[in-house]
């Protein structure tokens, strides 16, 4: 195992990506000065600037470009800064490259990742700091990832890029100094399959990106008074691991999903129907819900710090999950 960073374990991968497959190179804005984050720090000087592509300040252009080179036979990792930019070239993404191999009967795959940063990043505001990935997980014929971990950042980009169809990988920007121990040689992990990272038997805690931090810290506050939560890191939200998620709840009888994206019509409401509808008699408890509340994100950080998900939000709900139960 080596320690190292969510920044360095991306780069790592597709360094290795590149250097295993020659049809493998990047595109986007300042790749050749390392990226707006450092992630392809070096990386220019080491493949040339054909393989790793200054582009336009084009967020379309870009993406359309990376279509129609994946469709011809590479495989383009494109860089687009912010989540919140990557809405200039959602048709690039969402009526073309997650469409291609229905329109064409198979006979053309989209072998493309998106990298978008998401999430929100100390003063950011409104316009840097929203995590979408509800909406891509809304289209058919698109892959959804939210690694949380430096491990899963090398393991699930380096999976990525060997899949055969588009992949939206986001990265939240509030990870790329975690560090953490990363297998050495080969590692990936495989797309769809949900990681129990905590066990417990009183209540389910679904998560992801970088929620799980602070749900695996509230699990731990809970346990000192006896409350074991199973914490689940979700990691692909599609496919998504229903099998894992399931049988959690049918053990534990009580579902608490927890993201920092906005909860109307967040990825969490999936999760809470799909298991409200399959385990109904076998819920102790209704199903619930954290997210943020339906508000842009404030510049200023106190009023930041209001709509963000926190350890202590996530400990008050568990236990009101619970009360009934305890009091009686």
């Amino acid at each position: 195992m080596a320690r190292m960073s969510y920044l360095d374990a991306g780069r790592r991968a597709l360094t290795e990506e590149m250097e295993r497959d020659p049809a493998v190179w990047a595109l986007g804005e300042d790749l050749g000065r390392g990226g707006v984050f450092g992630q392809y720090r070096g990386l220019q000087e080491m493949f040339g600037k054909d393989r790793v592509a200054d582009t336009p300040i084009s967020e379309a252009c870009i993406l359309g470009a990376a279509v129609g080179a994946a469709m011809t036979g590479t495989r383009p990792v494109v860089e687009m800064r912010f989540s919140d930019f990557a809405l200039c070239a959602v048709d690039e993404l969402v009526n073309q490259a997650a469409k291609a191999r229905f329109m064409f009967g198979g006979q053309s795959r989209v072998p493309l990742v998106v990298r978008e940063p998401i999430g929100m990043w100390r003063s950011s505001a409104a316009q840097h700091s929203q995590s979408l990935e509800a909406w891509y997980a809304h289209v058919p014929g698109l892959v959804v990832l939210c690694p949380a971990t430096p491990a899963d950042a090398l393991g699930m980009l380096k999976s990525a890029i060997r899949c055969d169809d588009p992949v939206v990988l986001m990265e939240h920007k509030n990870l790329w100094a975690l560090e953490g121990e990363v297998p050495e040689g080969e590692h990936l992990v495989p797309l769809g399959r949900a990681e129990t990272v905590r066990a417990g038997r009183d209540l389910t805690l679904v998560t992801w990106s970088a929620m799980r931090q602070p749900c695996l810290k509230a699990a731990e506050a809970l346990a000192r008074d006896g409350i074991e939560v199973e914490v689940i890191d979700l990691r692909s939200l599609w496919p998504w691991d229903r099998d894992a998620v399931m049988e959690s709840v049918a053990r534990t009888g009580r579902l608490l999903v927890v993201h920092e994206a906005v909860a109307v019509a967040g990825f969490g409401a999936e999760i809470a129907a799909s298991v409200a509808e399959a385990l109904h008699p076998q819920l102790k408890t209704a199903v619930r819900r954290l997210g943020a509340p339906r508000i842009p994100i404030a510049y200023a950080p106190p009023m930041e710090d209001e709509v963000r998900v926190s350890e202590a939000k996530i400990i008050e709900t568990a236990r009101a999950m619970l009360a009934p139960e305890r009091a009686g």
